[in-house]
């Protein structure tokens, strides 16, 4: 499924930057006087390396690390997913979903940064979208929540509420969809 909008359409254009070497307390201090969730590394224009508040929590305060000692290096993902500004937001959400991010660099052909695309951007312009992201969600209590059951949500095709959705193709669709995917050609 394509959304009609590309990477760049969606992405933060001036994600905020810091020095690999900040320490996590200037980091939690950046991140909140720019309202952001996640910081990228990088000192060359090219992404070193991510930390999100997540990040800080789990990897920082959770484990007793003093976070005036503690540099980004030391704890932030360097193995990081990117994206190409020209794919559709579609596939950049897929990507997110299976890697269960939130935060995913743009780079260009040459390896530069050029953006941020975050769930926030892409959800703010495709809110639709958002059925592919909730099976990964992990829900305290469960069991005790009413729950959609699977095959009811939205369309991923045209859009459209269905309670019997099938997946096709690793795409959830109603059953005119369905039907039109494997009838075709």
């Amino acid at each position: 499924m394509k959304s009609g909008y590309k990477v760049a359409d969606a992405m933060t254009r001036k994600p905020v930057v810091v020095s690999p070497s900040t320490t996590i307390e200037k980091c939690a201090e950046i991140m909140k006087e720019n309202h952001v969730g996640s910081l990228i590394a990088s000192e060359r224009g090219i992404a070193e390396g991510i930390i999100t508040e997540q990040d800080i929590v789990r990897e920082v305060v959770a484990k007793g690390l003093n976070p005036k000692k503690t540099r980004m290096d030391d704890v932030m993902e360097k193995n990081i997913i990117t994206v190409s500004p020209d794919k559709d937001v579609f596939e950049a959400l897929l990507t997110m979903r299976d890697n269960n991010i939130r935060h995913l660099p743009v780079v260009d052909d040459k390896g530069g940064m050029v953006g941020l695309l975050t769930l926030k951007d892409v959800l703010k312009i495709e809110p639709e979208l958002f059925s592919l992201l909730v099976e990964k969600f992990e829900l305290r209590e469960e069991e005790q929540k009413p729950l959609a059951s699977p095959s009811e949500g939205i369309c991923q095709l045209c859009g459209e509420y269905s309670r019997m959705l099938s997946e096709v193709d690793g795409v959830m669709v109603c059953p005119k969809c369905k039907y039109e995917m494997t009838h075709a050609g």
